[in-house]
């Protein structure tokens, strides 16, 4: 289907941002003929500069951000448009300058006094700014001279090649070769690899899962040598800013407590008897002698799917968060109606969903709907995004109104979460209440366990760096199968190639990121619970955290909505919801 076939109220509004393309270009003319913020350097000591400095900056900002995302959004529409290609070419080259312009602010401020610093704190006209103003002084300790500073962004160009040569070797270098797939020869890929281990009968399975791994295997040294070469990167940046390890390094930059990283991993790892117990339930139910990695996503209730049209899916979803409240539904209503979401799948268009949004303007969702029960969720999860921004742009000031990486899966996940035990209310056929069981099941698995013992083993790989241990493929491939073995259980038959997964996880160049889903569904799995059973109180209480963007720091963010995550308590909740979810499905199943 092209896209001028698709009926408007399917289509995004991104007239909302821009009238017209004409609009857009004088708009971007004009933004880029007043770049002009090194003007300010050397001169951020007086209050009065630097307040002028911070306000022209937010306003260049949210000019900035909304050009953006237009060419972001007519380019996704159709990829294959030239004039989009070259309005995002173009912001792309306005944020190189924008940053050359700005590149002073943080050395500078981090070299002023700090009774400086804290007299801003004291000042109303910061107010917007308090937050950023106390990281600055919390990161006094790991300010750096101007000459190391130099010395290091001179170092960085070449430190951060280990994820491009990764991305080059793990997309145009891997030897994949050819295998059978729905009775076919066809050449293997990473698509084909994820769909064909979910769908594949158990003779396609194996022999996809042995021919992928073989792949890598036969790059194994150089991935190894690649994989080391970032960790000592990230040894090398955690000493030269004065910092103990990588990880303490990663969590401040994030502004999260140490006991957060550690109360994930003990508490994970001291409630995995479920866990053993699920795969022991899932070699029974596909009658397998032995389970082997091939087998942990193959799907235990099939032929079960919820098929609707994308408008009573989106009903269904307002009807699914009806825990929130009217004035949530209202809003995903008027994003319906006001079309905030670009619907169809059409020629040139981006493939996948994403929700994108900025100050000033509302937020909107990328789809590619299809009649799944999948797709029924990525509306609710794309929505939880969009909400979060507008509630954070709404009630915070530009300074404030984005929230951290840390917290941007939980009101997706939230979303999700809601619709499930929703739906499981709602069906009646046991086949489908299985299948969501399941869904559920398999989601934390993947979510919480699975990225909790990667970020278990970036913590082993960067330790032994630390330790002036080399990495080795021996060593790193002994870690991964130990951590596999401790984490899936003896119910699953443990091979090599398993203990080579590391090597495919593009996410371990950029080190300490993968916590952050597993504490972030941790987070919407408390949160959700709390909602459905203390009603309105903890409904007030999301809606302050859906509210405070970064007003302050993450964790603290979180227990606006009740949850604590440098407790181990809301660990140990998340991982009694994914036992409580195994012993309904056990039940419906007959295990």
């Amino acid at each position: 289907m092209e896209r001028n076939e698709v009926k408007e109220s399917r289509k995004w509004k991104v007239e909302d941002i821009f009238s017209s393309d004409e609009e857009w270009e004088k708009a971007f003319d004009k933004l880029s003929s007043s770049v002009n913020f090194s003007q300010y350097a050397g001169k951020l000591g007086d209050k009065q500069i630097l307040l002028k400095y911070l306000k022209e900056n937010d306003q260049f900002s949210i000019e900035f951000m909304k050009i953006g995302m237009y060419a972001h959004m007519k380019h996704d529409e159709d990829t294959r448009n030239s004039r989009y290609t070259a309005y995002y070419a173009k912001v792309g080259s306005l944020a190189t300058t924008l940053n050359a312009e700005t590149a002073f602010f943080q050395p500078e401020m981090s070299e002023l006094d700090e009774s400086y610093l804290k007299s801003l704190l004291e000042d109303k006209d910061f107010a917007d700014y308090d937050y950023m103003i106390k990281c600055l002084i919390k990161g006094k300790p790991h300010v750096i001279s101007e000459d190391q500073e130099r010395l290091v962004a001179l170092a960085g160009e070449s430190l951060d090649t280990f994820s491009e040569i990764f991305a080059m070797i793990d997309s145009a270098d891997l030897p994949l070769t050819e295998v059978t797939y729905k009775g076919e020869k066809t050449k293997l890929t990473h698509g084909l690899y994820s769909i064909a281990l979910h769908s594949g009968t158990r003779e396609e399975r194996k022999e996809i899962y042995e021919k992928y791994y073989a792949a890598y295997q036969s790059l194994i040294n150089t991935i190894t040598a690649n994989y080391y070469g970032s960790v000592k990167s990230d040894v090398f940046l955690s000493k030269a800013y004065k910092f103990d390890s990588c990880l303490d390094c990663a969590l401040f930059s994030e502004d999260v407590d140490r006991k957060v990283y550690d109360n994930l991993i003990n508490s994970v790892k001291s409630n995995l008897s479920a866990m053993h117990r699920y795969m022991a339930d899932r070699k029974k139910i596909l009658g397998y002698d032995k389970l082997y990695f091939y087998d942990v996503y193959a799907p235990l209730v099939a032929d079960v799917d919820v098929k609707m049209d994308y408008d009573e899916a989106y009903e269904y979803v307002i009807k699914g968060l009806s825990p929130l409240g009217k004035e949530y539904q209202d809003l995903l209503r008027k994003g319906h109606d006001e079309r905030w979401l670009d619907v169809e799948e059409t020629e040139g268009k981006k493939s996948g969903a994403y929700s994108i949004g900025t100050f000033g303007t509302h937020p909107y969702v990328l789809l590619n709907y299809q009649p799944t029960t999948n797709d029924i969720f990525t509306i609710a999860h794309e929505m939880g995004h969009s909400l979060h921004t507008y509630y954070s742009c709404k009630n915070q000031p530009y300074a404030k109104s984005s929230y951290k990486i840390f917290v941007a899966e939980v009101a997706s996940t939230v979303n999700e979460v809601l619709l499930l035990k929703y739906m499981l209310s709602d069906v009646k056929d046991v086949q489908l209440k299985k299948y969501l069981l399941n869904y559920y099941l398999d989601t934390i698995r993947a979510t919480l366990h699975r990225q909790t013992m990667f970020a278990e083993f970036e913590y082993k790989a960067h330790s032994m760096a630390e330790r002036g241990e080399p990495l080795t493929k021996e060593n790193l491939c002994e870690t991964y199968a130990e951590l596999g073995k401790e984490y899936y259980g003896d119910e699953v038959e443990h091979d090599y190639n398993i203990s080579c997964e590391w090597m495919r996880v593009p996410h371990f160049y950029r080190a300490f990121y993968v916590y952050k889903y597993a504490t972030g569904i941790t987070a919407a799995i408390n949160i959700a619970k709390r909602i459905l059973t203390e009603g309105q109180p903890a409904v007030d209480d999301y809606f302050k955290f859906l509210s405070a963007g970064s007003s302050t720091d993450p964790v603290s963010i979180l227990k606006l909505a009740g949850v604590d995550l440098s407790d181990e308590k809301p660990y140990k909740v998340a991982m009694t919801e994914f036992e409580e979810t195994l012993n309904e499905f056990e039940k419906l199943t007959g295990i």
